[in-house]
């Protein structure tokens, strides 16, 4: 059963969402001061984080940060600040969804629901027989990794590395990356990365997409400067194309 923790400091918000995250068979833990949720934070198991970014003891944002030294725990951002400049910063901390205030707490459940569709699925595991002799044949499990050229992406471990170097990247770079090197040559829409990253595309954060492929390129650019994995189509969007040199 997912628990949840409530960081949110105004008593009516937090009981309407403790109420509807209850009713869809969550456990919740709420707490009112980021310093406290931290302290949970470090002790006890959490799926998800809806934090408040407006704070009594400090920001959401800096909650985040502070919570990103020690956890990768996916965090939705509550906000009645809904400035696109607000969001941005939001997402590029470490957030993996940003809603604004007011909300519908029905459609937040359904938020929740689709980020831990996405961050819990775990690699399916594949079973393949090993011969033995005078005997059955036997089974045995091994691990399915993404294995190109240039990328190896492991996804029990949440880990990609580049021209066999690891990458240090956030949740949803991660997560942009996996789903690009996944299909190689496959142009997506903005729309479409969003959707996979578990985020509505009505929500606004279309754009974002285009700061997220730019740090991504950075990235890759600092291990291998010549190369340029990660397409622009114009019109269309982005795509990964493999190096086909030798």
């Amino acid at each position: 059963m997912p628990h949840i923790l409530i960081l949110e400091d105004e008593p009516s918000i937090a009981e309407s969402l403790v109420f509807v995250l209850q009713a869809e068979s969550f456990t919740t833990h709420w707490e009112t001061l980021a310093g406290k949720a931290l302290a949970y934070l470090q002790t006890t198991p959490v799926d998800l984080v809806v934090m408040d970014v407006g704070l009594p003891d400090m920001t959401g944002f800096e909650a985040c940060k502070q919570l990103r030294k020690f956890s990768e725990v996916p965090v939705i951002f509550l906000t009645a600040r809904g400035a696109e400049l607000d969001r941005v910063v939001g997402l590029e901390i470490g957030a993996d969804d940003y809603v604004v205030k007011p909300f519908s707490p029905r459609e937040l459940a359904a938020r929740v629901k689709a980020i831990l569709k996405r961050t819990r699925v775990v690699t399916v595991p594949e079973t393949v027989s090993t011969p033995s002799a005078g005997a059955a044949d036997q089974t045995a499990t091994v691990n399915t990794l993404i294995n190109t050229r240039e990328f190896i992406i492991d996804n029990d471990r949440k880990l990609i590395s580049y021209q066999q170097q690891p990458l240090t990247l956030t949740r949803l770079e991660f997560s942009l990356l996996q789903t690009l090197v996944a299909q190689p040559g496959r142009v997506f829409s903005r729309d479409q990365l969003l959707d996979a990253l578990g985020i509505n595309p009505d929500a606004g954060y279309d754009r974002n997409i285009d700061g997220h492929i730019k740090t991504l390129r950075a990235k890759l650019r600092a291990i291998a400067p010549d190369a340029e994995p990660i397409k622009t189509q114009r019109g269309f969007g982005y795509a990964y194309q493999p190096d086909t040199r030798q």
